[in-house]
């Protein structure tokens, strides 16, 4: 499937570029989202005389990501879970929760999709996790491990 982009996106293209990608993804995800439209002779011109407004609201959501980033950029975040004695969590923590943690902790909206785990974090210990804002706007995060201590 040959489309062409609306916005920036990692490992695909810029703005206005022609790509081929397979159905489902541009179907199922980059139609979807408004982040593509099929490629045609209209859609091409359309694009290209759109192409500098849909610059800068990319410009604008990057600087708005680069703000967030500066935020969590380098912290760390503790967790305190129940651990079995080998130090194994009783259950992993996911992207989801470490969405809502940040948000409570220093007010950062981070979408759970956002965030990139090199590992499971099913066990006691730190962790180094990545936040992808934006194709051009990334996060390094550390993510601390404790169990619960008992009374």
């Amino acid at each position: 499937m040959e489309i062409i982009l609306l916005e920036n996106i990692l490992n695909l293209g810029n703005v206005g570029d022609k790509v081929r990608v397979k159905n489902g993804y541009g179907r199922n995800f980059l139609l979807k989202q408004g982040k593509a439209l099929r490629f045609n002779k209209d859609n091409e011109e359309f694009v290209n005389k759109k192409k500098d407004e849909l610059n800068k609201k990319n410009n604008e959501l990057k600087n708005k990501f680069k703000s967030i980033a500066k935020l969590v950029n380098n912290k760390t975040f503790f967790f305190n879970k129940e651990s079995k004695e080998n130090g194994d969590l009783y259950g992993s923590i996911k992207p989801k929760e470490i969405s809502s943690h940040i948000k409570e902790k220093i007010n950062a909206e981070v979408a759970p999709s956002q965030i990139i785990l090199k590992e499971d974090l099913n066990k006691i210990g730190s962790f180094k996790a990545i936040i992808n804002f934006h194709s051009d706007v990334k996060a390094n995060i550390l993510i601390k491990i404790d169990k619960i201590q008992s009374k």
